[in-house]
């Protein structure tokens, strides 16, 4: 099950800036599939634009095509960085629960997007994950918005909802950030083509460098 511990020499790759050494195996990433009728499956078209970024800009060798695991599947544990996102509900079962806890105490990284309306579903199951963590809001000063690309200000505002302000948060376990939680900015749909959304290219570009610095850090920390 700690498979994932064998990503370590394929994670300090991440953090090169010249391109990985010919035959490195790709480093597979995946879409977490979650039960309770929330469309996990929304932004089809967003991580393999992520993953593409990231190749061309990182110098990572990322699987182009990004898989789809359950979190209560012994495969999460080939994933280093697992992205999760919906608008609706979310339901862990006690097994799915535990199952993430081990993986993200065993190295892993979840990034979950709110594409708007998961907010409300999300914080409990994950408190199923962690019971004695809160999400807390990460200060700008945190490394995850200073890696590649520099956010002095925090999360970019990528969509607009209830006009509020985009915020970041995260589970810290141990002192490391485990989960960083993405709230009123809507990443995903700024890594969608350009004929998702229609955004501009510099709306485009804050969201996917945004996400490149999310990948960098999990990968680095």
């Amino acid at each position: 099950m700690y498979r994932i511990l064998l990503f370590f020499s394929a994670l300090l790759l991440m953090a090169a800036s010249a391109p990985p050494p010919a035959g490195n195996p790709a480093v597979p990433v995946a879409l977490l599939k979650y039960n309770g009728g929330g469309d996990w499956y929304a932004n089809p078209t967003s991580l393999p634009n992520l993953i593409d970024f990231c190749n061309r800009n990182l110098g990572t060798n990322l699987d182009k095509n990004p898989a789809t695991v359950m979190p209560g599947s012994d495969e999460i544990f080939n994933y280093p960085f697992i992205h999760m996102t919906g608008h609706g509900n979310v339901v862990f079962s006690d097994q799915e629960a535990a199952n993430l806890r081990t993986y993200l105490m065993a190295g892993g990284f979840l990034h979950i997007d709110d594409n708007y309306g998961i907010d409300p579903f999300i914080r409990p199951q994950m408190k199923k994950v962690f019971p004695e963590l809160d999400f807390v809001e990460i200060p700008f000063s945190h490394p995850v918005y200073h890696q590649k690309y520099d956010f002095p200000k925090g999360l970019p505002k990528i969509h607009e909802h209830d006009n509020k302000p985009p915020q970041g948060f995260g589970l810290i376990y141990q002192g490391k950030l485990v989960c960083f939680y993405s709230y009123e900015t809507d990443l995903g749909d700024g890594w969608e083509d350009f004929e998702v959304h229609r955004d501009s290219e510099e709306t485009r570009q804050k969201a996917l460098r945004m996400g490149a610095n999310l990948v960098q850090y999990a990968f680095t920390r």
